[in-house]
């Protein structure tokens, strides 16, 4: 891996509200989250145009083989609900999927991605009543499938704001970002549409702040620090390199299928990658590199030196 220097990235999509994602389909459309919409399609020219009704918070977002795009609303954000919904661009179709699994309501769906046997894994991120809440550490976060025969379960439990998620090439492993851990888990991909254990993936990534520092008035006062590692998005390149993003410290790193870290892009001052939250590949070649974030009203693009790995609605 080499680093990709911040005066690669150009902004694209200025004046989006909170585009926390992004997703590019195999036809090359680019569509990324936005606050006031179910979705915002990005044009070659770097303008955008909004689409859909918005159904909570958008947040994460993917796409099926058939060109629909899943959307996770992160309802604690407005005090609303969170549920998995889907949107269909040709049609203009806006459905919810799924409200409440095993007796919970969605409250906080954070991503979602779906594997080859039609499974939507989806992360709902905690119970908290308040966003400022949401990172104190409580472990009320879980994992839920939604299955192509419409039964959905909780297939993870007891985790610390479990965010961005990604699947390995063979769809064997489920990589999920623990926020409040600083860390990233990997679970096994089960038959069934269920998950074995969790395990840590890589190292820590950084440290988390005390139990009586108020961590997002930190952020909001664009206090980084280079080591904080609150994981947010993930997502896997050709060569098997797990990127993360860390948006309290404005960085983007990869953990390498040897365990090693290495930083990808860094922006101490924020003053252009800020508060980075997913990583999106797309282009013919798999390179052209986009970025989203939970604070900037802007996405970034730049060349990945390496390709990613192409996803379900990619291939």
């Amino acid at each position: 891996m080499s680093w990709i220097a911040t005066s690669a990235f150009s902004k694209i999509a200025v004046g989006i509200d909170r585009p926390e994602d992004v997703v590019v389909g195999k036809d090359g459309r680019v569509f990324a989250s936005d606050h006031q919409c179910a979705v915002a399609e990005i044009h070659p020219d770097g303008s955008f145009t909004r689409m859909g009704p918005a159904g909570g918070a958008p947040n994460g977002i993917n796409m099926d083989p058939q060109g629909r795009i899943l959307i996770a609303n992160f309802g604690i954000y407005d005090r609303v609900e969170g549920p998995l919904q889907r949107f269909d661009p040709a049609t203009g179709l806006h459905e919810t999927l799924l409200a409440e699994v095993g007796g919970k309501r969605l409250t906080s769906a954070n991503y979602p991605v779906m594997d080859r046997a039609g499974n939507i894994w989806c992360a709902n991120s905690t119970h908290a009543e308040t966003w400022p809440q949401a990172l104190d550490g409580r472990a009320d976060g879980f994992i839920f499938v939604l299955r192509p025969d419409g039964s959905s379960d909780i297939v993870a439990e007891g985790l610390r704001f479990p965010n961005g998620m990604a699947l390995s090439a063979d769809d064997g492993t489920l990589y999920c970002a623990q926020t409040s851990g600083a860390d990233v888990m990997a679970f096994e991909v089960q038959p069934g549409g269920r998950l074995g254990p969790g395990r840590r993936y890589g190292p820590v990534l950084g440290r988390l702040m005390g139990p009586n520092d108020d961590v997002v008035a930190a952020a909001a006062a664009a206090q980084h620090s280079d080591d904080l590692g609150y994981t947010d998005g993930v997502g896997l390149d050709a060569e098997g390199n797990l990127w993360v993003c860390l948006p309290a410290a404005n960085k983007v790193v990869a953990i390498s299928p040897s365990g090693q870290v290495e930083t990808v892009c860094h922006d101490p001052s924020g003053g252009l990658i800020n508060h980075p939250t997913n990583v999106t590949f797309g282009g013919a070649d798999l390179r052209d590199l986009y970025i989203g974030s939970i604070r900037a009203d802007y996405v970034l693009k730049a060349r990945s030196p390496v390709p990613g790995l192409a996803m379900i609605h990619q291939r």
